[in-house]
């Protein structure tokens, strides 16, 4: 659900960060640390049609499964070089993809994404 977000969903992400984080460094010195999920690998994401992006030309954000649905709606503010009708048609196509995963999105325009969080037209 996007929109704003609860002291519980703002707690929750926080320690999501501090996980990856701790993950991410000790990965970097060398330990070996499990993924919990597999993710998609440089190669599958290029063997993958354009179609299958949110930003087409840009080849940003796979709308493959609602994990990657949701992580598209997160990241959203972060895709840079992209003009407003872009961001409308990449906007529709999360849309649709959420609908077809069964993610809910609150947020109606991408345009809600920037107001009053910390996401901001780049």
């Amino acid at each position: 659900m996007i929109g704003l977000a609860t002291t519980k969903q703002k707690e929750a992400a926080r320690k999501n960060l501090e996980k990856a984080r701790a993950a991410q460094s000790a990965r970097a010195k060398g330990k070996h640390v499990p993924r919990k999920t597999q993710g998609l690998s440089t190669a599958e994401e290029n063997r993958m049609p354009d179609s299958a992006f949110a930003f087409r030309d840009e080849r940003k954000e796979p709308l493959t499964d609602a994990a990657h649905v949701r992580n598209a709606i997160a990241r959203f503010d972060q895709v840079e070089g992209v003009t407003d009708a872009e961001r409308d048609k990449a906007w529709k196509r999360i849309r649709s993809a959420a609908r077809t995963f069964d993610v809910d999105v609150s947020a109606d325009d991408w345009r809600d994404l920037f107001k009053g969080g910390k996401a901001r037209k780049h």
